[in-house]
């Protein structure tokens, strides 16, 4: 209560201090049709790259404010004032007076009608991979040197006169991608219309896969072979590494010469001749849908498993049987890849977990969901703290909670601004009464709602499902589960994988035989290896070191009469 007062005195303040600051006007002189969305304006001390590109979660941002726009007439202005929301600064009454390059762009939402029957305002994906700066249609300015004084009479007036360009048909289009050669003989591309996700979102609606297949595919055609999932944010290329078909020259960056040591092992016979499936599944929430079925974002578990998988498998020749199945990733990708092996025990037969987000909301990042009773604070007899959200590998805090939620507020209310906070929040959580992903936490307080807390608990809190449901799962689970992360994790996610690591070693019948390593002082994106090399060139070559165990686990758990031999030509 004394935080919510405090914040009504503070609102108050910035109400009366907008009678005498400088505001800003936008408008966009193409609109014929009225508009809802979001706005988003950035100062920044530089124009390269553009503002728009400058706004993060840590203390390095640029300046950003947001305004929820609803039906905008032609003609009709879009103003900022003291009033509106801002990041790092809460106010343009709080920025210095001086010189700063100015930017806006509107994040176009689209009506969905969604299939329960709610309607809801959201930012669809235009495949760009949910990116306000990048996505095609918004319209934006090119930034503009201004001179803003808050303590300054008048109105700044910013025209929207620029539209980010369509993607399809360019270098950024994966069916563009697909159709490159040489390497299309092995790559593949599938843009997959799912019955279940379009019934949700009440359109159709569309996954991506980029396929790639074993060295001799098309001269063994009597072949069935094992399918390996990779788990990862959206790109529109291949991953977990490029597909590069020749070699890069000497001054090429280290992923390229990656890329192409990766080509070169995959088409000699030295990797496993294994299906490779790596899912794009961007949607309104975020660039990822996190695989798993949601009430918010839909039944992406449902649709990846239960739909493009076996598609793929019955056009390209997959083993359809879960003995032949695997899957990897790393940070979200980690979290969809223990989720998918717990959630599909018996349909995946091993999963490489790396720096995965939160597996047990003890930790939910630096927070105590069960604990903390304020996401931002934490507060003793006579003194308080914030809670710290990213750091340094040395401990060096760089950013903290209570901003990142405000970063994220900035960028859109209601959970859509398409962020890492939001998109737990979306995955995690029931509808809230507006329809719109239940909040966990209050963006402007730090409250946490424990009775969304006790649904994230029975649903997605990975750790305590596994423990729940022990008796049956975890015979299913072993000889499968192997995580990997650094210990100075940059978003602090190696204090939930030690969570899960001392729960599993509490089990009986059977007891875990879950694997961990941790990285001393590695940061976040670290997939383990041989300690001799750095953490880089582990990445670089992460498929080549998983996927033969991957294969030699297959071959020792596979059932009598499993086809093991089709395939290892």
């Amino acid at each position: 209560m004394r935080r919510f007062c405090l914040l009504v005195a503070a609102l108050a303040s910035l109400s009366a201090a907008t009678i005498q600051a400088q505001r800003v006007e936008v408008t966009i002189p193409s609109l014929t049709t009225p508009l809802t969305g979001h706005l988003i304006l950035v100062f920044a001390k530089s124009d390269k790259p553009e503002p728009r590109m400058q706004m993060n979660e840590d203390y390095g941002s640029a300046q950003g404010f947001g305004v929820d726009v609803s039906d905008l007439k032609p003609g009709a202005p879009i103003l900022i004032d003291a009033k509106t929301f801002g990041y790092p600064r809460r106010s343009l009454a709080d920025l210095d007076a001086g010189d700063y390059y100015v930017q806006a762009v509107f994040n176009v939402y689209d009506l969905f009608h969604l299939g329960d029957g709610r309607k809801l305002w959201l930012p669809p994906d235009r495949g760009e991979g949910q990116h306000w700066y990048s996505k095609p249609g918004n319209p934006y300015n090119k930034p503009v040197k201004l001179h803003f004084d808050p303590r300054a009479h008048g109105t700044l007036k910013l025209a929207l006169d620029q539209v980010i360009p369509p993607i399809a048909g360019t270098d950024q289009d994966p069916e563009v991608l697909g159709r490159r050669e040489p390497g299309a003989k092995w790559l593949k591309y599938m843009r997959f219309k799912s019955p279940v996700l379009s019934r949700f979102w009440g359109r159709d609606t569309y996954l991506g896969a980029w396929i790639l297949l074993p060295d001799g595919f098309d001269e063994h055609p009597k072949a069935h072979y094992p399918v390996v999932v990779y788990q990862d944010h959206f790109y529109p290329d291949f991953r977990p590494l490029p597909w590069v078909t020749s070699q890069p020259p000497a001054d090429a960056n280290a992923r390229a010469k990656a890329g192409y040591r990766f080509f070169q092992d995959w088409t000699s016979g030295r990797m496993p001749r294994v299906i490779l499936i790596y899912v794009q599944s961007a949607n309104p929430y975020y660039d990822d849908s996190y695989d798993v079925d949601s009430a918010n974002v839909g039944p992406y578990g449902t649709a990846i498993n239960d739909e493009l998988i076996p598609a793929i498998e019955k056009q390209y020749r997959g083993i359809a049987q879960g003995w032949a199945h695997a899957t990897f990733g790393g940070s979200t990708g980690g979290w969809e890849t223990l989720a998918t092996q717990v959630f599909y025990p018996r349909d995946y037969n091993g999963a490489y977990v790396a720096c995965p987000d939160p597996v047990d909301f003890h930790a939910y990042q630096n927070i105590d969901l069960y604990s903390d009773t304020n996401a931002f604070t934490r507060y003793g007899d006579f003194g308080q703290v914030p809670i710290a959200a990213d750091r340094k590998p040395d401990g060096s805090i760089i950013a903290n909670t209570g901003p990142e939620y405000a970063y994220e507020y900035v960028l859109g209310t209601h959970g859509r601004s398409t962020e890492q906070w939001d998109i737990w929040q979306a995955v995690f959580s029931p509808p809230g009464p507006d329809g719109y992903p239940a909040q966990v936490i209050d963006p402007l307080t730090g409250v946490i709602d424990k009775k969304v807390v006790a649904y994230w608990h029975d649903h997605y809190d990975l750790t305590a499902i596994m423990m729940r449901d022990w008796s049956t799962l975890g015979p299913e689970l072993e000889g499968k589960l192997h995580l990997t992360v650094g210990d100075g994790d940059t978003y602090f996610l190696n204090n939930a994988v030690h969570l899960l690591q001392d729960q599993l070693s509490r089990t009986r019948n059977p007891h875990s035989d879950a694997t961990f390593q941790y990285g001393p002082r590695m940061p976040h994106c670290y997939t383990g290896g041989p300690s001799e090399y750095t953490m880089q060139q582990n990445n670089a070559d992460w498929p080549q070191r998983v996927l033969p165990r991957m294969v030699e686990h297959m071959l020792a758990t596979a059932p009598p009469g499993a086809d093991v031999t089709s395939w290892r030509y």
